[in-house]
């Protein structure tokens, strides 16, 4: 089996790869620590009492002990009152319950493919992964699927993080999440939305504010990452066509291949901590009240863990990426996003051959400090005469 050397990525894949020797350096524009090895990555992801998530905002120019220990996203806490709250949903997405949606995600994945399948030509965000990815969240929190256009813009403003767009994003669906509840009230669904109504932590039902918040984390990250992480596979499978041949002569390399796309061009760039105690990571002194930035990319190409890491091998094991996380954060939806993926992806290689990327129209990437991913991805295609 030969293999595609970096160099000849496409200039649109980032450059994850850090110096040799170098584990971390302080970002004076951006005022932040960038960590770059697997085992500094891994530690800040998991050594809450010394990297906190309790970041109290996501500006590292902006002062957070005024709002820290007071959020009411459930990615910014830290334990005890992390495992609380994490528990309300838990059981949502352990791998039996995110199984048995396996026959609702093939039905939508075949309805998407069936409205493309004649014209031989789709965009994979806009007419496919997106679609999908919305249909399915929104489904299991009990929100209208009628409203997914407004759902795509307000995701695309939020994950600017930091800008007045993303600011009007996050207050313009805190507004529509509490419209949605007062519905729920009134007539009680069999959904996510309606068990946060009457769930409660330490015997006290959930704020507004908290349940806008896990609603709003749901329903964007939920949509986000698993249609960049089924775009960005089309798009590594493209890049490298003889991936695409092993995957067609012997189908059960898709789950390994799924696993390959997020370690080399993970969906998510980093998942940002605040030191709350002096400490050193490699020769770096961090001081208290310092942001730090695990570049979960660069960690997926660390050589110390990764043999040959510059190279995409959908046949590569182990693969013990981090982007996913790692420790008490690690992704609720992680089990779901492989799911999804999976069937989408199984469902475009028997439906449709010959699948290219159409190179007339420059790829342009998404704008966010925490996302990775295209804001479209074009393709051709044959129809797969069945039989």
């Amino acid at each position: 089996m030969s293999k595609i050397t970096v160099e000849q990525e496409p200039p649109l894949f980032p450059n994850f790869r850090p110096s040799p020797g170098q584990h971390a350096f302080y970002d004076e524009q951006r005022l932040f620590w960038r960590v770059f090895r697997y085992a500094e990555v891994q530690r800040v992801l998991s050594d809450y009492s010394t990297f906190s998530n309790d970041r109290g905002g996501l500006d590292p120019s902006q002062p957070q002990a005024a709002t820290r220990g007071v959020s009411t996203n459930l990615i910014a806490m830290d334990p005890p009152r992390h495992r609380l709250y994490r528990a309300l949903v838990t059981q949502a997405f352990t791998p039996r319950t995110i199984g048995q949606l396996e026959p609702r995600i093939s039905a939508i994945v075949h309805s998407l493919l069936d409205a493309v399948v004649e014209r031989g030509e789709m965009d994979v965000i806009d007419d496919f992964s997106y679609l999908l990815s919305i249909t399915v969240i929104a489904e299991m929190l009990g929100v209208p699927t009628a409203d997914q256009e407004q759902f795509k813009l307000w995701t695309s403003d939020f994950f600017e993080i930091t800008t007045p767009v993303a600011a009007l994003a996050q207050h313009e669906l805190d507004l529509y999440f509490r419209g949605i509840f007062a519905q729920h009230r009134q007539v009680p669904q069999n959904d996510l939305i309606s068990a946060l109504l009457t769930a409660q932590v330490d015997r006290q039902y959930l704020t507004e504010a908290e349940l806008s918040s896990f609603c709003s984390l749901l329903l964007l990250a939920g949509n986000d990452t698993t249609r960049n992480l089924i775009a960005n596979t089309l798009l590594c499978l493209d890049t490298f066509p003889e991936s695409m041949t092993q995957l067609r002569a012997d189908p059960t390399l898709l789950p390994s291949a799924i696993e390959e796309v997020l370690r080399y061009l993970p969906s998510v760039h980093t998942a940002p901590r605040i030191a709350v105690a002096d400490t050193m990571l490699g020769e770096q002194q961090i001081k208290a009240g310092q942001w730090v930035m695990p570049m979960l990319a660069s960690a997926n190409r660390d050589a110390s863990q990764f043999s040959q890491p510059d190279l995409f091998d959908i046949r590569r094991s182990p693969n013990r990426h981090l982007t996913f996380g790692y420790g008490i954060h690690f992704c609720l939806g992680a089990p779901l996003a492989r799911l999804e993926a999976k069937i989408a992806l199984a469902a475009i290689l028997a439906r449709l051959t010959d699948i290219q990327r159409v190179r007339s129209v420059p790829l342009e990437a998404v704008v966010s400090p925490i996302i990775y991913g295209m804001k479209h991805l074009p393709i051709t295609f044959v129809r797969r005469n069945r039989g």
